[in-house]
């Protein structure tokens, strides 16, 4: 089994912690190659050893099945569910197709509202564009991950500068009004036979917005499971897995959303989630029952040929 992290893009670090997660909790049972793709776009061993495409491909065409633990562009994005689908080789997690939408933001907020499934009211800035700043706003990269260059804009002084750093990682841009509700992750584990099956839903608390620094200091405020009403969990979970399908998610994924006063609104959905034992959705599951460990024996297990 090749375990695959790095990545060529902004949330290199987070997929190293990620996939050495995955290694290690898949060894106890399981013969893993771990692999890297460096910032430079170089595949390499778990000696460091430059391995060149072609021989990456080998390598993967040697084992049973790819756990693929990139986040971000060139990895998350469905590129390298395609490479494996051409090399022939089963691996874990969303299709090419789904990686590629849920990864851009602006496209995943079209689906969404096509299946009844709100999100925050925003406008889609090309490269050069220029748009008003109306109020309170969010400006993020439209395929960025691990919230890299989000910003809160609350005073239009600051409006120019939050849209050229959004542009250092992408030179599309999304502008959105700033949602004023509590924040809850939802995660989704989709089987081979058709079901679905969710975790305990995880609010997490914070002031403005839950940005990189929030998420990766290793204090973030978080409620598991959130304290909802009946009614309040089955409108998140019912949101959760019918963006899941409609974006035609597999295996693992994560939908974040804010529970305004008139409902639900879908933030984001990540299709290759965090994957450390303290990472929000492995969290999730492990307060249902299913412990890391068993999380990616199973998550392997469903991509292998029945």
């Amino acid at each position: 089994m090749a375990v695959v992290g790095g990545g060529r893009n902004c949330e290199h670090d987070v997929s190293l912690a990620s996939a050495a997660a995955v290694a290690d909790g898949l060894e106890p049972g399981h013969d893993v190659v771990r692999l890297t793709i460096g910032r430079d776009g170089e595949w390499r061993d778990e000696e460091l050893r430059p391995l060149g495409l072609a021989g990456a491909v080998r390598v993967l065409q040697s084992c049973d099945v790819v756990f693929p633990v990139l986040h971000g562009t060139l990895g998350e994005d469905g590129t390298l569910a395609a490479l494996c689908e051409l090399a022939g080789v089963p691996y874990v997690g969303s299709g090419t197709a789904a990686g590629a939408v849920a990864m851009d933001k602006w496209t995943t907020k079209l689906v969404a509202e096509a299946v009844g499934v709100r999100t925050a009211r925003g406008t889609l800035v090309g490269p050069g564009e220029q748009v008003p700043w109306t109020g309170p706003v969010v400006v993020k990269p439209a395929t960025a991950g691990s919230s890299l260059g989000v910003s809160l804009v609350r005073d239009p002084g600051e409006f120019d500068a939050a849209l050229r750093t959004a542009r250092e990682l992408d030179d599309r841009v999304l502008v959105e009004e700033f949602v004023v509700g509590r924040e809850f992750c939802v995660a989704v584990l989709g089987r081979p036979d058709g079901t679905r099956t969710t975790a305990p839903v995880e609010e997490v608390v914070h002031d403005g917005i839950f940005d990189h620094e929030a998420k990766y200091s290793g204090h973030p405020d978080v409620r598991l499971p959130a304290e909802i009403s009946d009614v309040e969990h089955a409108a998140l979970v019912d949101a959760a897995v019918r963006v899941y399908d409609a974006l035609g998610c597999r295996g693992l994924a994560r939908a974040d959303f804010f529970l305004t006063a008139d409902g639900v609104v879908l933030n984001e959905v990540n299709s290759t989630p965090g994957m450390t034992e303290h990472s929000a959705a492995p969290l999730m599951f492990s307060a249902g029952g299913l412990g890391f460990e068993d999380l990616l024996a199973l998550l392997v297990t469903d991509a292998l040929p029945s």
